[in-house]
């Protein structure tokens, strides 16, 4: 299926489906295209799919934190769709999610999370020392995914292109930091809506313990695991994710 990208004065998204909306959140490194499979799968089964593109390098210095980035999805649930949706995220997008659901419960009937930070994460670092290595990078964007083989040439390509982008480069540092920062321990406890938690076994961006402890703490939530899977679950094992995801949002709708 194909879908468009719609574009406004404020905003950039994909969007697939009538039904419930579901809002797709993408990490730090990530973009549109991480959630293909997702978008078609869920487009065709009663959902209507929304990928809007984060600010992540368009906000000013000041404001290139985690918080603005959530007030952004905030606006754009209340402008483009109007009504509560479930919210997936994937590392810093399962974050803003966090961050959304405690401060504005309203907007959220579900939240999905899936590598996500919030409590504790190794980062790419504070910097790259040897950023214009290409096999470097290459090495280190391979470090995230359980197969090499998902970082392909274009992904590398992508991430080369930002670490090489002094400015791009600066608030991709500012956002780990503040996503290092912003520790939600204390507010998890506070989510009240239906959480699902998916997450790779060999995840060692977010360690498994990270899942553990967002099952722990958060009240209405369900944890499950796939095998040989990474950071980016969506990604790496799409059609095991989508098969647990819809499964659960049948139990829970």
């Amino acid at each position: 299926m194909l879908f468009k990208t719609k574009k406004d004065k404020k905003y950039t998204y994909l969007e697939a489906g009538e039904g419930h909306p579901m809002v797709l959140l993408h990490g730090l490194m990530g973009g549109l295209s991480n959630f293909d499979k997702m978008i078609n799968f869920f487009s065709d089964k009663g959902y209507q799919v929304f990928v809007p593109q984060l600010p992540i390098y368009d906000l000013p210095i000041l404001h290139t934190n985690l918080t603005s980035i959530s007030k952004f999805v905030a606006k754009f649930i209340t402008d483009v769709i109007g009504k509560p949706v479930t919210i997936v995220g994937n590392s810093m997008g399962g974050h803003i999610g966090l961050i959304l659901v405690t401060s504005r419960p309203e907007l959220v009937r579900n939240l999905v999370l899936t590598g996500s930070s919030g409590l504790y994460e190794r980062t790419f670092g504070d910097s790259f020392p040897r950023k214009s290595d290409k096999e470097y990078i290459k090495k280190k964007t391979q470090d995230v995914f359980y197969d090499p083989a998902v970082a392909t040439d274009e992904l590398v390509d992508e991430v080369f292109a930002v670490v090489n982008d002094r400015m791009k480069g600066i608030k991709t540092v500012m956002l780990a930091r503040s996503a290092i920062k912003h520790n939600m321990l204390n507010d998890l406890p506070k989510i009240t809506c239906p959480t699902c938690i998916i997450w790779g076994k060999q995840d060692n961006v977010t360690p498994p313990e990270v899942a553990e402890d967002m099952h722990k703490f958060i009240p209405n939530s369900s944890l499950y695991w796939l095998d040989q899977c990474g950071h980016a679950a969506m990604m790496e094992k799409p059609d095991e994710f989508n098969e647990i995801l819809y499964s659960w949002l049948q139990k829970v709708m």
